[in-house]
């Protein structure tokens, strides 16, 4: 079996993450979490379960914890990484889907199925980053935003990321587009726990900036 790693980048997540462990754990034995420099007890939580528990003693930003996760799973061997979120947002049972739709492509995007609970600056926003996204780059994606990805190692030293906030899931897409790399989109489920988590207008006002900022650099 292919050597594959979860990554979940936590920050103030006491609530939800062994929950989230749990759901993963019934798909991947290698489960990694990144503790984000929580303020609550995540990271005491979380050291009681069978995961690697790794930890930033200040808030970095979820890029930084993404790519702590990913960097200590490539020293483990892994071959395949899949991230995903740390709020109940993503369901693990979409997780084989994922791995799936990686055989032959260097990474899989996931699209969440809109619907009423999705807020509507949330939609308008997630279109219009999507439309550029395809413009300036030649990707093509229902939802550049959702943070629930799966590629291989491979791929990750192309698709490696500067950002530290939510720009994090925009720069994958443009490092993927630049080295060509073949990918994959497949839907999964939509959970709304939280309709203020997420990327904010000014988040989004940000990443546009950057999209322009990075084709002007290339």
């Amino acid at each position: 079996m292919v050597s594959t790693f979860v990554i979940i980048p936590a920050y103030n997540e006491e609530k939800h993450i062994v929950d989230v462990i749990n759901g993963v754990k019934k798909y991947c034995k290698d489960i990694v979490v990144v503790d984000d420099g929580s303020k609550d007890k995540t990271y005491e939580i979380a050291k009681n379960t069978k995961a690697f528990i790794l930890h930033h003693v200040v808030n970095l930003g979820k890029g930084a914890a993404m790519q702590t996760g990913c960097e200590f799973a490539l020293k483990k061997k892994a071959k395949i990484i899949v991230l995903i979120d740390s709020d109940m947002q993503h369901n693990p049972k979409d997780i084989p889907k994922l791995l799936r739709a990686l055989k032959n492509k260097d990474i899989v995007f996931t699209y969440r199925k809109f619907n009423k609970k999705m807020p509507f600056v949330f939609k308008l926003g997630n279109s219009f980053i999507n439309k550029t996204i395809n413009f300036l780059y030649g990707i093509d994606l229902k939802d550049s935003q959702c943070g629930f990805r799966a590629f291989t190692a491979q791929a990750y030293k192309k698709i490696k990321w500067k950002s530290r906030g939510y720009s994090v899931e925009t720069e994958m897409i443009v490092n993927a587009g630049k080295h060509k790399l073949k990918y994959a989109e497949v839907p999964i489920e939509t959970i709304y726990l939280n309709t203020y988590k997420g990327t904010t207008l000014f988040d989004g006002v940000k990443i546009v900036r950057n999209l322009l900022l990075w084709k002007l650099r290339k």
